[in-house]
């Protein structure tokens, strides 16, 4: 008797080997993106370049090379990547201390490497360096996880540490909050002990404040955040002129390409702030479609997640765990800094911000996980022909 997880096994000759709901997902995430791309960023680009549609053709080029890095990743045994974990970390550290020498620096943040075509944002490569890395760190190390502090838990957190220490210095603690998400969401589902993940929350707790005490510009962030109409043309700017766009879009919106905030009012409304547009153009009910179109695709992580795990394939499970992870985590700062739930921080909206770098490791990621939820089916088939032939036999 088949469990309702695996009834779709019945008919092997009938088996699909990728999760299609999942692709259709991230086709539609990446449409929404490139719609919302060039609506958005038609007053900049008219601006800075005279061609309304500069960067809309752009991200229609990086779509197309993100499409391609897919179809090259999803080829990717999991074993190799798990061979590659450590040098691809290494790597991305690499890269975290050349950006500070020969980095690109945009309003007073040094994270970009020029490379002609596009700027790479090494704290991109590095959330997916860290999680794949811990990925096979957990499956390596499981015992010690739930049994070793130093091994186990003290090991991969001075890893974050490290990586962390390099990311603020250019200074980046948006991505540093989310790979520390990661981070503690990985250890946690790997059984790590309770005391030890609440001494971690209370740790990060307090390294983050103390952080945002440190920096006179986080302090006034969160001032900003607290009472955006006590400055709404110095530190409150970004976030009142978001709140009107969403005001603006009331329950349907404005329409399509009819925003006033996109017009030199709002500002990167194409890259943090596009969340804001789509609420001001598509209303409510655009919103609400964008926000179940990510979720859906988180969701969809975490089942492929589960299934790994109860398949013992835990190297794949965690990695789609931790997906699972840094896709709601990244999704819920961006909308909640552009609704005014959260203090303004500059992290894009998964598959749908401008942004080569970025685009290219969400397509990356994505990619990464239908390879998991490929491998987890051609497991779960193999076992229930296995079984077949065992039943087989024994009734002969």
């Amino acid at each position: 008797m088949l469990s309702g997880s695996t009834a779709w096994l019945a008919q092997p000759d009938e088996v699909c080997w990728y999760d299609r709901q999942l692709v259709w997902l991230i086709f539609a995430l990446l449409l929404v993106g490139l719609v919302a791309v060039t609506t958005a960023s038609e007053p900049v680009a008219t601006r800075l370049t005279g061609q309304p549609l500069y960067f809309a053709i752009r991200h229609g080029i990086f779509l197309v090379g993100s499409l391609i890095i897919g179809s090259v990743v999803v080829q990717i045994p999991l074993s190799r990547w798990m061979q590659i974990s450590g040098p691809f970390l290494l790597v991305s550290l690499i890269l975290l201390v050349a950006v500070l020498f020969v980095g690109h620096t945009v309003n007073g943040a040094q994270r970009w490497i020029p490379l002609g075509v596009f700027n790479l944002q090494p704290a991109e490569l590095a959330k997916l360096s860290l999680l794949v890395f811990l990925s096979g760190y957990l499956v390596r190390r499981q015992e010690d996880v739930r049994s070793n502090f130093y091994s186990g838990f003290f090991k991969p957190m001075s890893v974050l540490a490290m990586m962390g220490a390099l990311l603020l210095l250019q200074p980046d603690f948006g991505s540093f909050v989310v790979m520390l998400i990661i981070t503690i969401g990985m250890l946690f589902l790997a059984g790590a002990k309770l005391w030890q993940f609440i001494v971690l929350v209370m740790a990060a707790g307090v390294a983050v404040a103390g952080m945002i005490m440190a920096a006179p510009y986080r302090l006034k962030r969160l001032a900003s955040f607290m009472d955006p109409w006590a400055d709404p043309f110095g530190s409150g700017y970004q976030l009142t002129q978001s709140l009107m766009a969403f005001g603006r879009g009331d329950w349907f919106g404005q329409g399509l390409g009819n925003s006033i905030q996109k017009l030199e009012y709002l500002p990167e409304a194409h890259t943090d702030f596009v969340f804001s547009v789509i609420a001001e153009e598509l209303g409510l009910f655009g919103v609400t479609l964008v926000l179940l179109l990510l979720f859906g695709l988180v969701f969809k992580a975490l089942a492929i997640g589960r299934r790994c795990v109860e398949s013992q394939q835990l190297f794949g499970g965690y990695i789609a765990y931790g997906l699972s992870f840094w896709f709601a985590f990244q999704t819920l700062v961006n909308a909640g800094a552009a609704s005014g739930l959260l203090p303004t921080k500059g992290l894009t909206l998964p598959l749908i911000s401008y942004g080569g770098a970025s685009l290219f490791i969400m397509a990356t990621a994505v990619a990464l996980l239908i390879r998991v939820d490929h491998e987890q089916r051609i497991a779960a088939v193999s076992m229930l022909h296995q079984e077949h032939s065992e039943n087989d036999n024994e009734s002969e």
